[in-house]
């Protein structure tokens, strides 16, 4: 261990020594950004960069684990990722089916996809279902894990969804109409029965949603990180939760 790593490791126990487990969010998501520049500033490959994030992922969940934080959501993939070149998209999905497949062998989390399975080939769509059906039964932490996702795409799927199930009560349109209300849709969200994120944490310097939980993050707290992905260390994870804790949330009042 350098000194550096030795610096960071007594003031990340400090800031955690400090922190009030009473105010850590119940709920985070987390914008996994910048997997490519790290790469390209490391002189790696794309393909090594989304590797070095998808290995981060383990160390965030036990990171959110000691801090009883209780779901996190991880986007790992958009609907807008799903137009990049063949060349790109096909060993992205690979490291992505890695990752979800160690989520689900780990024994802790509760795997659970959101996101479009149809916009997904086939064997991506299989990974997501069998990690979701193994992890059924476990008590940690949910995880949702974002492949396939867009924030527009959820809600368009959300009032479909709304729609086809009031179709099959024989609802008229007209009927719908008076009773459909914000709560009616959240029920068809794909997150449907859980928490809204407290915390909304996007690494890479980045300071934009880019459609991340747009129905769900109506009052979430955002913390930007300048680090990429890869790089993210748990001091950068503790400083979100101190600023999180320091914040008075309103929600509107």
């Amino acid at each position: 261990m350098n000194l550096r790593d030795l610096v960071y490791g007594l003031y990340a126990r400090r800031v955690e020594g400090r922190l009030d487990h009473a105010a850590v969010p119940k709920h985070i998501g987390v914008i996994l950004d910048g997997n490519r520049r790290w790469a390209k500033a490391s002189g790696g490959t794309p393909e090594q960069g989304h590797k070095a994030g998808a290995d981060k992922i383990q160390e965030l969940l036990g990171w959110c684990a000691e801090t009883d934080v209780e779901v996190v959501t991880l986007w790992m993939l958009s609907t807008d990722n799903l137009n990049r070149p063949e060349a790109q998209l096909v060993p992205l999905l690979a490291i992505i089916e890695d990752a979800v497949r160690a989520l689900a062998a780990d024994g802790r989390w509760r795997v659970h996809h959101v996101g479009t399975l149809d916009l997904l080939p086939e064997r991506t769509q299989s990974v997501l279902k069998e990690a979701e059906q193994a992890t059924h039964d476990n008590t940690g932490i949910l995880v949702n894990v974002a492949v396939g996702y867009g924030g527009r795409q959820e809600i368009a799927d959300a009032v479909r969804s709304l729609l086809l199930e009031h179709a099959e009560r024989g609802t008229s349109f007209e009927e719908l109409a008076e009773i459909v209300d914000v709560e009616h849709i959240s029920e068809h969200l794909y997150t449907r029965g859980q928490p809204d994120p407290d915390l909304v944490i996007r690494t890479s310097g980045e300071q934009r949603l880019s459609g991340f939980m747009l129905w769900q993050s109506a009052h979430s707290e955002y913390y930007f990180c300048e680090v990429h992905w890869p790089a993210f260390r748990k001091v950068d994870f503790l400083r979100a939760l101190r600023d999180y804790a320091a914040r008075h949330r309103r929600f509107g009042n």
